[in-house]
C-alpha cells in the first residue's frame, strides 16, 4: 500500500490522490533531464502500485513549466564517453569497461524500465506536454495512455550529438509509416501533438490549460470517462502533409542516397532536410538507419532495446559522442568535428562494429 501522502526525493514526487497515483519527475532546472536515480524510483512506485488494489490508475508528469523529460543526463554521459574514447589507438576501451561504467549500468536499468512500462498492466497515463525528448520518449511512448497537447515537441535527437536512438526508439519509429519514423530520426525533427497523434506515438489530444482538470478528472472517474471529458481532435498535422516526398526520399538504404533524393525533390523543404541531416554526425547517421531497418523486423520491444544497448556501449567508445555533447551542451559552440566528417567516409565494418555480439555476460538481460 502506497501512502497517500506525498513522498519527496531529490529528483521525483510520488503521491496517491483517490485511485490515481502520480510520479511527478522533479527536476525542472534540467527540464526534468532523467538520471539513474529517478529511473530506480520511478520503477520501485510503478511494481509497488501495480499491486496495490486502491491504485487503478498512475500518471507521469513533469515539474515545472518546459517539458515532461528532456531526455538523459549527457553531461555525466559526456564524462564517460570522454574518458573511454580518448584513451587511443595504443589501449583503446574495451565493452566491458563501457559496461562497467556509470552510463552504461544507467542505460540497462533504464532500458529495463521501458520495457516494463509498455507491458505495465494498469493505465498508465503519460502527460506529454512541452518537450519530450530521448529518456522522455521512453518514459511516455511505451504507455498505454499517451497524452500530448498544444505544447508537446517531441523529438528523438540523439544522431546531433553522436549518439543513436535508444529507449525503445527505433522500435517505435521503425513502427511509424511512410518513413517518417526514418525522418525523424536522421533529422531530429521535433513533432507537434498534432503530428504525434497522426503518426501513431500517442493517443490523445487535450489542451495545456486542461490538464489540471483532466488529472482531477482522473481521481474520481476512469480513464476512459476522463478522456471522453477533455480530449479534442488535434489541428491537422503539418509533418503529415509532407509524408509523399518524405515516404520516397527516406526509404533509401544509405544516408548517402537519401541526401540525395532529398535534393532531388527540388523544394526547400527537402533540401533544408538534406542540410540538416549532413549537420549530424554521419557514423551515428548510418548507425540509427541501420538500426530502424532493423528493428522493423523484431518481435518484441525487448529485442529492440537488447539491440539499442549493444550500440550505446559501443557510442560510449567512439569520439563523436563526447565530441558532440561538448559542441551542443558542454561549449555550445554547435560547431563538432565530427570522425569521419563526411557520411560517404563512414566504413561498413564501423557500422559493423555496433552490432556485434557482446560477451554473453554483458548483453542486456530483459
Amino acid at each position: 500500500m502506497v501512502d497517500s501522502s506525498t513522498v519527496e526525493t531529490a529528483s521525483v514526487l510520488a503521491s496517491v490522490t483517490g485511485p490515481a497515483a502520480t510520479l511527478i519527475l522533479n527536476r525542472p532546472a534540467s527540464i526534468n533531464a532523467l538520471d539513474h536515480e529517478m529511473a530506480t524510483v520511478m520503477e520501485q512506485h510503478l511494481r509497488a502500485w501495480e499491486t496495490d488494489d486502491s491504485v487503478s490508475t498512475v500518471i507521469i508528469a513533469g515539474a515545472g513549466e518546459r517539458g515532461l523529460c528532456a531526455g538523459g543526463d549527457i553531461v555525466a554521459i559526456h564524462a564517460d564517453a570522454k574518458a573511454l574514447s580518448e584513451r587511443g589507438d595504443a589501449a583503446p576501451a574495451t565493452d566491458r569497461e563501457a559496461a562497467a561504467c556509470g552510463s552504461a549500468i544507467f542505460w540497462a536499468d533504464e532500458y529495463r524500465l521501458n520495457d516494463y512500462i509498455a507491458s505495465y498492466p494498469k493505465p498508465y497515463v503519460a502527460l506529454m506536454d512541452g518537450i519530450v525528448m530521448g529518456g522522455g520518449v521512453g518514459i511516455s511512448a511505451h504507455g498505454n495512455t499517451r497524452i500530448v497537447t498544444d505544447r508537446t515537441r517531441l523529438a528523438m535527437p540523439e544522431v546531433g550529438i553522436g549518439f543513436v536512438p535508444d529507449v525503445g526508439g527505433t522500435f517505435l519509429l521503425a513502427r511509424v509509416p511512410d518513413e517518417l519514423g526514418t525522418y525523424l530520426a536522421l533529422t531530429t525533427s521535433a513533432l507537434s501533438g498534432a503530428d504525434a497523434v497522426a503518426l501513431g506515438l500517442a493517443d490523445h489530444y487535450i489542451p495545456s490549460d486542461a490538464l489540471d482538470d483532466f488529472r482531477a478528472a482522473l481521481a474520481v472517474s476512469s480513464v476512459d470517462d476522463a478522456v471522453a471529458a477533455h480530449a479534442q481532435t488535434p489541428p491537422a498535422s503539418t509533418l503529415l502533409a509532407q509524408a509523399e516526398w518524405i515516404r520516397e526520399a527516406f526509404a533509401h538504404d544509405t544516408v548517402g542516397e537519401i541526401v540525395a533524393a532529398c535534393r532531388a525533390v527540388g523544394s526547400a523543404e527537402a533540401a533544408k532536410t538534406a542540410d540538416k541531416i549532413e549537420s549530424k554526425s554521419p557514423t551515428a547517421l548510418a548507425v540509427a538507419l541501420r538500426s530502424l531497418r532493423a528493428a522493423k523486423d523484431d518481435a518484441t520491444l525487448a529485442d529492440s532495446l537488447r539491440t539499442e544497448y549493444r550500440v550505446a556501449l559501443r557510442a560510449l567508445l567512439h569520439p563523436d559522442l563526447a565530441e558532440g555533447i561538448r559542441a551542443q551542451v558542454i561549449d555550445k559552440d554547435r560547431t563538432p568535428s565530427w570522425t569521419p566528417a563526411t557520411i560517404d567516409a563512414v566504413e561498413a565494418a564501423t557500422v559493423d562494429a555496433f552490432f556485434a555480439p557482446l560477451p554473453a555476460d554483458l548483453e542486456l538481460r530483459i
